[in-house]
C-alpha cells in the first residue's frame, strides 16, 4: 500500500471520529452543565450522596445487563441483508428477553441492595427509602437492544440523541432545583427523570425505524426465541462478563472511595472522573474509528500496514491527549472553582491523576483493536481480567492508607499495567495470522 494511501486511511479514520464526536462533545458539555448546578444547589457532602446512590445503580445496571446490541448485530445482520424478516424478529425478541431479563434483575437487587448498603456508604436513614426508589431506574437502563438495532440500520445519528436528551433533563431540572432550593431527594427524581427520557427516546426511534426498514410488519412476541442461532447463549453470557469488567474501573471506584472515605471524597473523585472522561473524549473517539480501518488492512495488506495506522493513529490521540494533560495540570483548580464553585477546587489533583490515567490509556489505545483484528479477543480479554483483578485487590488498601490519591495513583498503575500487557500479548503472539473468525462488531 502506498503512502498516499496510509495517509487516505488515517484521514478516514479521523473523519469518522469527528462524526462520532460532534453529538458526544455536545453531550459532555451538557453533563458538565447538570453536574455543575447540582453541585451548587447541594453542596459537596450532599453531592457526593447523590453521586453513590447514582454509581451503586450504574454498577448494578452493568454487571446484570447483557450487551445484547452485540447480538442483534452478531445474529441479525445477516437475516437483515437478506430480507428473511420472520428470522430477524427471533433475535430482536431473544434480545428485548435479554434486556427484559437484566432489567427485572438488577432493579430487584436494586432496591434490597439500596437499603442494606446505605449504612457503609454514609447514607443517613431517611436517604435509604429514596436510594432504593432510584434503584427502580436500573430497569430503563436496559436498552441495548434498541441501541443494537440502530446500529444495525446504520442510524448512529440518532444513537447520539439518546445521552443529550437524559442530559437536558437533567440540566433543566437542575436549573429549575437550584432556582428553587430543592433537597437531595428532588434531585435524586431529575436524575432519574434524565434516564427514563433517554430510554423513550432509544426505545421510540428505534421502533419507528423498525417501521421504516419494513421489519415490524407481523411481529409479535410469541414463538421461538433461541432457535436457529447456535452459540447465542455462550455469546450472550461471555460479552456479558467482558463488558462488567470495565465497572472496575468507573462506578465501583466511586462507591469504594464512598465506602472507606465518605460522600464528600466520593464527590470530588465523580466530579475529578467527569472532567477527565470529558477532556479525553476526542482521543478515545479514535478508536471506534480504527477498528473497521484495520480489519479492512488485514484483509488486503497483512499485518505491516496495521502496524503502521496503529501507530499513526496511537501518535495523534497520545500527542492531543499529552496537550489536553498539560492543561489540566495548569488551569484545573480555577476551572474546578468557577464552574462546580470553591468547594471543588480540591478536586483538581485526583482530577489530573484520572486525566493522566487516561492520557496513558489513550497513548496505549492502538493495542486492543490490534489484538482484536488480529485473531486474539481473547488474549485482549485475559489481560483485562488479571489488571482488574489485582486492581481491585489492591485499591481498597491504596485508598486506607493514601486516600484519594492512593486511588488516582492506582487507576494510572493499572492504566499503564493494561497498556504493557497488551503490548506483551501482541509480541508474544505467533507471527502467522489466524484465520479470521467472525466476531461481534466492536461499534
Amino acid at each position: 500500500m502506498t503512502a498516499a494511501s496510509h495517509e487516505g486511511l488515517l484521514r478516514r479514520v479521523l473523519a469518522n471520529t469527528g462524526i462520532l464526536l460532534g453529538g458526544r462533545s455536545i453531550n459532555a458539555i451538557v453533563s458538565l452543565g447538570y453536574l455543575a448546578l447540582t453541585a451548587r444547589a447541594l453542596g459537596a457532602t450532599q453531592m457526593g450522596v447523590l453521586v453513590l446512590v447514582n454509581a451503586f445503580a450504574l454498577t448494578l445496571g452493568e454487571i446484570v445487563k447483557f450487551q445484547s446490541w452485540q447480538t442483534v448485530l452478531q445474529y441479525g445482520a445477516a437475516p437483515l441483508h437478506e430480507r428473511r424478516i420472520e428470522a430477524f424478529q427471533r433475535v430482536v425478541r431473544f434480545s428485548v428477553m435479554l434486556d427484559v431479563l437484566s432489567a427485572l434483575g438488577g432493579a430487584a437487587i436494586g432496591v434490597g441492595g439500596a437499603l442494606l448498603v446505605g449504612p457503609y456508604m454514609g447514607w443517613a436513614d431517611g436517604t435509604r427509602p429514596a436510594a432504593a426508589i432510584y434503584a427502580l431506574s436500573i430497569v430503563f437502563l436496559a436498552s441495548a437492544t434498541p441501541m443494537g438495532l440502530l446500529r444495525l440500520f446504520n442510524r448512529f445519528d440518532l444513537i447520539a440523541g439518546q445521552a443529550a436528551v437524559g442530559s437536558m433533563v437533567r440540566l433543566v431540572g437542575g436549573a429549575i432545583g437550584l432556582w428553587l432550593g430543592w433537597g437531595l431527594s428532588a434531585f435524586l427524581a431529575i436524575w432519574a427523570a434524565g434516564t427514563v427520557a433517554a430510554f423513550i427516546y432509544i426505545a421510540w426511534v428505534s421502533i419507528r425505524e423498525m417501521h421504516r426498514q419494513g421489519v415490524l410488519k407481523g411481529f409479535s412476541w410469541r414463538g421461538p426465541m433461541a432457535k436457529h442461532m447456535p452459540g447465542v447463549w455462550r455469546f450472550a453470557w461471555a460479552t456479558n462478563f467482558s463488558s462488567s469488567l470495565d465497572v472496575a474501573f468507573t462506578h465501583l471506584v466511586t462507591l469504594a472511595v464512598g465506602a472507606l472515605l465518605g460522600p464528600q471524597p466520593a464527590a470530588l473523585w465523580s466530579i475529578g472522573r467527569q472532567v477527565a472522561d470529558a477532556i479525553a473524549k476526542p482521543a478515545k473517539l479514535l478508536g471506534p474509528a480504527l477498528y473497521p480501518e484495520l480489519a479492512k488492512l488485514r484483509a488486503m495488506d497483512g499485518e505491516h500496514a496495521m502496524n503502521k495506522l496503529a501507530l499513526q493513529v496511537g501518535l495523534v490521540g497520545g500527542g492531543l491527549a499529552t496537550l489536553l494533560l498539560f492543561v489540566t495540570f495548569v488551569a484545573g483548580k480555577p476551572l474546578l472553582g468557577l464552574v462546580m464553585g470553591p468547594s471543588f477546587e480540591s478536586a483538581a489533583g485526583i482530577m489530573t491523576w484520572q486525566v493522566a490515567a487516561a492520557v496513558i490509556g489513550i497513548w496505549a489505545m492502538p493495542l486492543e483493536p490490534m489484538l482484536v483484528s488480529l485473531g486474539y479477543a481473547g488474549a485482549a480479554l485475559k489481560v483485562r481480567l488479571i489488571v482488574c483483578v489485582a486492581y481491585l485487590a489492591a485499591l481498597p488498601v491504596l485508598v486506607s492508607q493514601f486516600g484519594l490519591t492512593g486511588a488516582g495513583a492506582s487507576i494510572v498503575l493499572a492504566s499503564v499495567a493494561l497498556g504493557l500487557g497488551m503490548l506483551s500479548m501482541l509480541r508474544a503472539r505467533p507471527r502467522a495470522l489466524p484465520a479470521a473468525t467472525p466476531r461481534s462488531a466492536p461499534f
